[in-house]
């Protein structure tokens, strides 16, 4: 078996949550939308169970959940739906700000977008050059970006790369202010910290099952429905499923499997974080101590916001190896049998030098020379022995080929 630390491309299937899907994949295989018959209102409660399930997971309302094929359609859904709704009502295309560092899935949207005619504009973080604050985005940005067009700021909660954690208060606070709308891209972040889109004052939140050990091709939406609604329009067309906003027949075993996940990275959220704390940081003393030159990427492992929340994911790491080709490290590391990858899993077909490192003002070489690990709640010490050896002895091979 191969050593897998590839955790923010994709995750194991919990066990768990293959049992409690295995049904809906058998004998429980009714359609969710033909309540004329027992076995169809069976998969109707059980899409309705799993809501309420999601819901509470992220401090939601159970109306507020809309059930999408993945992280991607839900993000397509959140900004193509508020901009299609803002520029019915305005008769115009508005302004969007996001961040430099945002997930394909969001900048390929935005700029989908913009060739639509909306004005988007990709904020600058923090620099490496300033490690504290590595890849935040300082809230008095977008404040000053703002103007009279602007109605829409997406941001990654936690960035998928080099796992900084954005000061969302302190964004939402200035959003609400100037009366605009907030989506949070949330893929990595449930069962990796605590979400409660409520109190991050978010207004559309999108989540990905697969990313927290749920099934692949399932996802949610989250659209505000208390105190301020949140209107969008639908992308999708058909049988009016998800009150209008995504129609199409109901991937109940993937529903009832992303709650489920949902469920568990709650439950056991403060037990995997301090383990997969200690296994990273582990890790990177490891390879720090095993490869001179080793740098980070993002902001420092210890890091702690205000209200306690680590800057940093604590099952993410990113670190730069100068003098060596990261995809050449990568083609050894693999023959060896250790799944680590150097950015988005999104990306990866596109050879180009990440772009969030390019973002923290690294240049090509340096960002080619980086690795991501990302680790899970099955990471165990082992593999990250073995991860370590064989870093170690790979960084060792190519720099004796290249003295």
């Amino acid at each position: 078996m191969p050593t897998y630390l590839d955790n923010h491309a994709t995750t194991r299937l919990d066990p768990r949550v293959l049992d409690a899907m295995l049904p809906w994949l058998t004998e429980r295989y009714g359609n969710a939308g033909s309540a004329t018959h027992g076995m169809g209102r069976e998969a109707r409660d059980a899409v309705d169970a799993s809501r309420a399930r999601m819901a509470a997971a992220v401090g939601a309302d159970p109306r507020e959940i809309v059930f999408t094929s993945g992280a991607t359609e839900a993000i397509n859904l959140a900004l193509q739906g508020a901009a299609s709704r803002h520029g019915m009502r305005e008769g115009r295309p508005g302004r969007i700000l996001t961040l430099a560092t945002e997930h394909p899935a969001v900048l390929d949207t935005l700029d989908h977008l913009a060739r639509r005619g909306f004005s988007v504009e990709r904020l600058p973080v923090v620099p490496q050059s300033r490690p504290g604050l590595a890849g935040r985005i300082d809230p008095a940005t977008i404040d000053a970006a703002w103007d009279d067009d602007t109605f829409l700021v997406s941001v990654l909660l936690a960035n998928n790369e080099i796992g900084v954690v954005q000061d969302m208060r302190a964004i939402a606070a200035i959003v609400r202010a100037r009366g605009g709308l907030l989506h949070l891209d949330c893929s990595q972040a449930l069962g990796r910290m605590p979400v409660d889109v409520d109190s991050l004052g978010a207004d559309l939140a999108s989540f990905s099952a697969h990313k927290f050990h749920g099934p692949k091709g399932v996802g949610s939406l989250w659209v505000r429905r208390r105190g301020r609604p949140v209107r969008i329009d639908p992308l999708v067309f058909g049988g009016g499923q998800e009150r209008g906003l995504r129609s199409g027949t109901h991937n109940v075993a993937g529903i009832v499997g992303m709650a489920t996940a949902a469920e568990l990275a709650v439950a056991e959220l403060a037990a995997d974080m301090a383990r997969m704390r200690g296994l990273r940081d582990r890790l990177m003393a490891g390879l720090a101590a095993g490869i001179d030159g080793l740098v980070l990427n993002g902001p420092p492992l210890d890091g702690i916001l205000a209200d306690g929340t680590p800057l940093r994911l604590v099952n993410n790491l990113n670190v730069r190896i100068p003098g060596v080709d990261g995809q050449t490290l990568l083609a050894t590391l693999d023959a060896e049998g250790l799944a680590v990858s150097s950015g988005s899993a999104c990306s990866s077909e596109q050879p180009r030098p990440s772009h969030v490192l390019l973002a923290l003002g690294l240049d090509d070489d340096h960002a080619r020379s980086s690795l991501r690990f990302g680790l899970s709640r099955f990471t165990t010490g082992e593999e990250i022995e073995t991860a370590v050896r064989l870093v170690v002895a790979g960084i060792a091979r190519l720099r004796s080929f290249a003295g």
